[in-house]
């Protein structure tokens, strides 16, 4: 396998900007060369997680420049996406489920819910090395203790899940062992062995999912190791992350990500600006060191408890979060005839929606930086923005996710 894919030391999208911005397919005979099969996963035709295993990563950016270009092209230049020095092993969130073969063997990887299978692996190119290990450790300590895998078919079984998140600035390691169960007789005995094969987690939380749901977390938490979270660093900023919190899975592009966002903003120190969707305040936070004052909007009552931990942590005053609707608050401040020079928006994949469209166009900022994960919505939602009187200026694709189909893009638009 390929590990390195570093364009220059400049930057790491420099490579392939000489490279046509054209999709390409290719034949039967081209996928089964070594050339191309040589960065394939064994089971990437079984799990769905990569999409794009049959494209070296160069192609890939083609492809993903070539699709954004299609969707966006008509709103102005789009210069070619930002691609990742090395696109391997960026993921620093593993989610792992355990199950049983025919024959009786514990197994682990990822579920595939339209089959209701797993796709048994021990490792993934795309997924924290550290990780794996881990789920390995698991797996040979699930029969030691006697521990029956979850089965989501039937319902039935005890040991439903492991997560692992790694910070990776601070390199601190959390895990989550996910049970359906709170009645675990030998939980500290089984902590003291995981711990044992693996002393670098800094943390180890028990979650109980008792629910009958294809959801990974429950809403019970004890902690059996560390302090219940590890800590992080991104564009110069500490982020405390619970099991439970939205944190970009990829923080090497995310810094690429928001560097641009803040690019487009034009800060001078003096704006009012608003994060809608605000999670637990990354953007916002990257952003206050410029600005005048910020305010995050976030419905999410536990991300917004992390935001508020993480501006005290940062020493940050002039930023606050408010629990809420951000189509809702948008449409009050809207009311009262508030002034907002800028709004950082970064929606889920679905892209915002009519009543927070409509808020956004009634309140009239001055700039929008639109953070999208999902080129197709982005296109919708920017159709409603420039017929509501704004102009896209700039747009800056970002590769996020290698190996997939899905594109970050960042884009700026001002009040006509």
């Amino acid at each position: 396998m390929k590990k390195d894919f570093r364009s220059s030391p400049e930057s790491s999208g420099k490579f392939y900007e000489g490279l046509l911005p054209q999709k390409r397919t290719l034949s039967a005979e081209e996928e089964e060369s070594p050339r191309n099969r040589e960065d394939i996963c064994p089971i990437y035709r079984k799990c769905s997680g990569c999409q794009m295993q049959n494209l070296p990563y160069p192609d890939q950016l083609r492809w993903k420049q070539a699709q954004v270009q299609k969707l966006l092209g008509r709103y102005g230049h789009i210069p070619f996406i930002i691609g990742m020095d090395n696109p391997c092993h960026y993921r620093n969130k593993v989610q792992t489920i355990f199950g049983r073969t025919r024959a009786g063997k514990i197994v682990s990887g990822i579920w595939q819910s339209r089959e209701e299978r797993i796709a048994i692996t021990d490792s993934c190119m795309i997924e924290d090395e550290k990780a794996s290990a881990i789920a390995a450790t698991v797996r040979r300590l699930l029969p030691a203790f006697k521990l029956e895998p979850y089965d989501l078919r039937t319902g039935r079984g005890f040991f439903r899940h492991l997560l692992v998140r790694r910070a990776v600035k601070t390199d601190q390691l959390m895990v989550v062992l996910v049970t359906a169960s709170p009645i675990f007789p030998q939980k500290a005995a089984f902590a003291k062995a995981l711990l044992k094969a693996h002393p670098d987690i800094t943390t180890l939380v028990l979650n109980i999912n008792e629910g009958d749901t294809a959801l990974m977390l429950g809403s019970r938490e004890e902690v059996l190791y560390g302090p219940g979270y590890i800590e992080d660093q991104l564009c110069g900023l500490t982020f405390r992350i619970s099991p439970r919190s939205f944190y970009q899975i990829n923080p090497v592009q995310t810094e690429v990500l928001y560097g641009k966002a803040l690019e487009f903003a034009g800060l001078t120190g003096t704006e009012r600006v608003i994060d809608a969707y605000c999670g637990i305040g990354t953007i916002g936070l990257t952003a206050a060191g410029k600005a005048g004052e910020v305010i995050g909007i976030e419905n999410n009552a536990a991300a917004v408890r992390d935001a508020r931990e993480n501006a005290r942590l940062n020493g940050i005053g002039n930023i606050r979060f408010v629990e809420a609707d951000a189509g809702r608050c948008l449409a009050e401040m809207a009311k009262e005839k508030e002034r907002v020079d800028l709004v950082l928006m970064d929606p889920p994949r679905a892209g915002s929606d009519r009543r927070f469209l409509s808020s956004l166009l009634k309140l009239e900022p001055k700039k929008i930086v639109y953070i999208s994960c999902n080129p197709e919505t982005l296109a919708r939602d920017l159709q409603t923005l420039t017929g509501g009187g704004y102009r896209v200026k700039r747009i800056q694709p970002v590769d996020m996710f290698p190996w997939t189909h899905h594109t970050e893009v960042v884009c700026l638009l001002s009040k006509s």
